[in-house]
């Protein structure tokens, strides 16, 4: 006789089974309703936290093993190592980064926060798998062996990656979608940080770029889980403990205004630097067919070589931020070290190493603060403040300038640090270094990358949603109604756009041609062939398209 102990807990099991199977057929049909969605975003907020830490522990086990050191003294352990095995040591990890590229990526490129952005604008909340992995591997690597990057970006794609894989297995809509996302990268931030306020801000300013109330109980969710994750494994410790500081004297804001400016201009040239360095590298790479594996290793032998006489480049930095923090490095050192760590950190990024920029910028604006600091004490003696307060301030001023997310950043800064007293310092310095920034280039380091990439996000929806439209998806059959000879004078008169272009294409035709319609034509495989007219697209359907986009996109962002 069959235990009766047994048979219920068998029964109960697969009655268990059988609700979370018919939950999830109904979510994908109908959609998640609000519990339902909470809970999804607490789910994924555990799972992004703990995906976070793994990624963390990861770099400081892989580290220890090949530098004998972690984060915290990652740079003065480096300068006692045999210069040989400095130099070797990135070239190697380059390597390893450019094979893994080249064969799990479509462009052997890495995927950073800006497919991030880009994911939640134009495709969903979704963003690639198989490349997304392959990066989140490269970026480890990276890390671990040298690299002059940060971590923060490769777990926030880590994090979409899990949200997009929610999102394609629930099969939820755009606003779903991109909603999840945001509780990933929210959860990312807060777990990497112990900052679960920056990571709400993080995700609502920088990646879902808009602070509607829905999104807004869910991406809290996610983020306190993700804390609550980080906390459990490395307890509720701030990343920097500094001694408390103050603004003392409220004469002495207009210093920070200037640190402001110096702020600004540092993070514009750590942005064109890389650039300049990424397009640089592209010629060189073109001019000598040097295979994309190879890239990676040759931008770490220059880190090698770098490493040698510099060694706080490698890795994320945290060692050489606390020291300026703490104000314990003089000022040409200082200096030096922010024009080499620049340098480095463009030839990571160029080399497509992986990483992220964060905290680079971070390092880069705590020298230049403790620069900044250590001149205006020195001119004017009687300020009263430390000169780790200048610092503080310029650790946010660069990262906020860079990220284009000054409220995030700042939020960070005080939750890294645990320190609230020097508000006003932080505020002013972010605020202006922010906004000379964002005239020099696309309102941050991401969306710069992503309008060098074609797409047009920086300015706004009405520029980016024409490219989400195709017209073959908007253009009506060929029909009696027009004469055809109409059509072949459109055609040759170049009012036509081949069937795989976009309305970002086809409304330029319309405000050059004098017709109501353009021809939607065969994408001939040489110039010898004929187009064929396979439809048209009436400028009527392209603007209804369009607004109703706009108008879904106001309703989204104001609900």
């Amino acid at each position: 006789m069959k235990n009766p102990i047994l048979a219920t807990l068998q029964d109960a099991f697969f009655s268990a089974i059988a609700f979370v199977t018919d939950t999830l057929r109904l979510i994908r049909q109908k959609g998640p309703d609000q519990f339902q969605f909470w809970l999804i975003a607490l789910c994924i907020g555990v799972a992004a936290g703990m995906a976070t830490v793994l990624f963390r522990q990861l770099v400081s086990i892989l580290q220890s093993l090949i530098y004998g050191a972690d984060d915290v003294t990652l740079a003065s352990t480096a300068a006692h190592l045999h210069w040989l095995w400095v130099l070797c040591i990135p070239i190697l990890g380059g390597l390893i980064v450019g094979l893994i590229l080249h064969h799990f990526t479509p462009d052997a490129r890495s995927r950073s926060v800006a497919h991030v952005i880009q994911g939640v604008a134009l495709n969903n909340g979704r963003i690639e798998g198989r490349a997304g992995l392959a990066s989140t591997v490269a970026s480890l690597i990276t890390l671990s062996t040298g690299g002059s990057t940060g971590r923060e970006g490769p777990v926030v794609h880590l994090g979409a990656l899990i949200s997009s894989k929610v999102s394609r297995l629930l099969n939820v809509d755009g606003v779903t979608g991109r909603n999840l996302m945001g509780c990933a990268v929210a959860a990312a931030v807060s777990a990497s940080f112990n900052a679960p306020i920056a990571g709400i801000l993080f995700a609502l300013e920088v990646v879902l770029r808009h602070y509607a109330v829905h999104a807004f109980a869910p991406i809290v969710i996610a983020s306190v889980a993700g804390t609550v994750v980080s906390r459990l494994t490395f307890g509720n410790i701030t990343e920097f403990v500094l001694p408390t500081v103050s603004l003392q004297f409220y004469g002495e804001l207009p210093a920070f205004l200037l640190l402001g400016i110096l702020c600004g201009v540092v993070a514009i040239i750590m942005m064109k630097a890389i650039f300049f360095a990424e397009d640089f590298g592209d010629e060189v790479q073109k001019h000598f067919r040097i295979p994309n594996w190879l890239r990676p290793a040759i931008a770490g032998a220059f880190l090698g070589a770098l490493a040698i006489a510099f060694p706080h480049i490698i890795g994320v930095g945290y060692e050489t931020t606390w020291n300026a923090l703490n104000a314990t490095i003089p000022f040409w050192i200082a200096v030096a070290f922010v024009v080499t760590k620049i340098i480095a950190v463009a030839i990571t990024v160029a080399g497509r190493m992986g990483g992220g920029v964060f905290s680079p910028a971070m390092m880069v604006g705590a020298l230049t603060g403790l620069a900044f600091g250590w001149v205006a004490n020195g001119i004017f003696p009687s300020v009263e403040s430390y000169v780790m307060l200048y610092a503080l301030a310029g650790t946010a001023g660069v990262a906020a300038a860079v990220l284009g997310a000054p409220i995030s950043t700042a939020m960070i800064i005080f939750e890294m640090t645990g320190d609230w007293q020097a508000g006003l310092a932080v505020m002013v310095t972010v605020s202006l270094s922010s906004a000379l920034a964002a005239r020099f280039v696309h309102r941050s380091f991401f969306l710069t990358q992503i309008e060098r990439s074609g797409v047009h996000l920086a300015a706004g929806p009405q520029a980016y949603l024409l490219a989400t439209f195709s017209v073959s998806h908007l253009m009506r059959d060929v029909s009696d109604d027009i004469d055809q000879d109409r059509i072949d004078e459109v055609i040759k008169s170049g009012c036509w756009v081949q069937a795989n272009a976009t309305l970002e294409d086809a409304m330029g035709l319309f405000e050059r041609c004098d017709e109501d319609f353009i021809a939607v034509t065969s994408n001939p495989v040489n110039s010898d062939e004929d187009v064929i007219c396979l439809g048209l697209l009436f400028e009527i359907d392209a603007l209804r398209a369009f607004n109703q986009a706009l108008v879904e996109t106001a309703r989204e962002e104001h609900s």
